[in-house]
């Protein structure tokens, strides 16, 4: 299932969701030109490797230094492919510019950098002796995605679901397209807790504690006279 659109219309122009869409095209497309040693040194520096922090021997041996904790940070804006890029541009083209006319440019700076650093750590916390790095804004907009959750609950998205080669439109809730994508987090993280031998390829500790986080610390973040929005 691909969003492509959803029924709530923006009063304000998204500024900083366009900043960052523009900082992780620019940043992927700084790599490609990278030649393959510097690209994985600089994904491993920048991205979140949970055994770096876990096992300071493991840092020395790989040339990381342990202490560095801002890729808990530099890590919101990477991204491991093209898919990847493109399917998180995606859900902040379509969701994350009405959260942010909610809270205002600058809240919605601060929210949505803590939704993503608390979502690093949630990842970190769960899977301490992960080796692979951990990159990509999807834990931030894991948190702008429970926000609208919450605040949006009678919206509409339209998705677009490929048969084959044939795409088919469907209009559904926007809380059960976004209650639909938490289960399939929550199914994933049980899935390679329970069963053995099953690669731990995506950060779904990182999704789900972002959405939970964006979710509770949303109102905080909302002017007064912003509380009662209409569409």
């Amino acid at each position: 299932m691909i969003p492509i659109r959803d029924s709530i219309p923006c009063n304000t122009k998204p500024y900083v969701t366009w900043g960052v869409m523009a900082i992780c095209v620019a940043v992927y497309v700084a790599m490609l030109f990278m030649p393959d040693e510097m690209a994985q040194h600089f994904i491993y520096m920048y991205g979140m490797v949970p055994i770096r922090y876990s096992n300071p021997d493991w840092a020395y041996s790989f040339g990381l230094p342990p202490d560095y904790y801002l890729s808990f940070f530099t890590s919101l804006f990477l991204h491991g492919g093209f898919g990847h890029l493109l399917m998180n541009l995606v859900f902040l083209w379509i969701f994350a510019d009405n959260i942010e006319d909610l809270m205002g440019h600058k809240r919605f700076v601060v929210f949505y950098i803590v939704c993503g650093l608390l979502a690093t750590y949630a990842q970190w916390y769960f899977y301490p002796k992960m080796v692979v790095p951990v990159v990509g804004a999807s834990g931030a907009i894991a948190g702008v995605l429970g926000a609208y959750f919450v605040r949006f609950p009678q919206a509409t998205v339209v998705i677009m679901v490929p048969i084959l080669f044939y795409p088919l439109f469907f209009q559904v809730p926007a809380i059960a397209f976004l209650g639909f994508w938490v289960i399939i987090q929550i199914g994933d993280i049980f899935t390679a807790n329970f069963l053995d031998n099953v690669a731990v390829d995506s950060a779904w500790w990182a999704h789900l504690g972002g959405f939970i986080t964006g979710a509770l610390i949303h109102p905080f973040f909302i002017e007064k006279k912003q509380q009662e929005y209409q569409f």
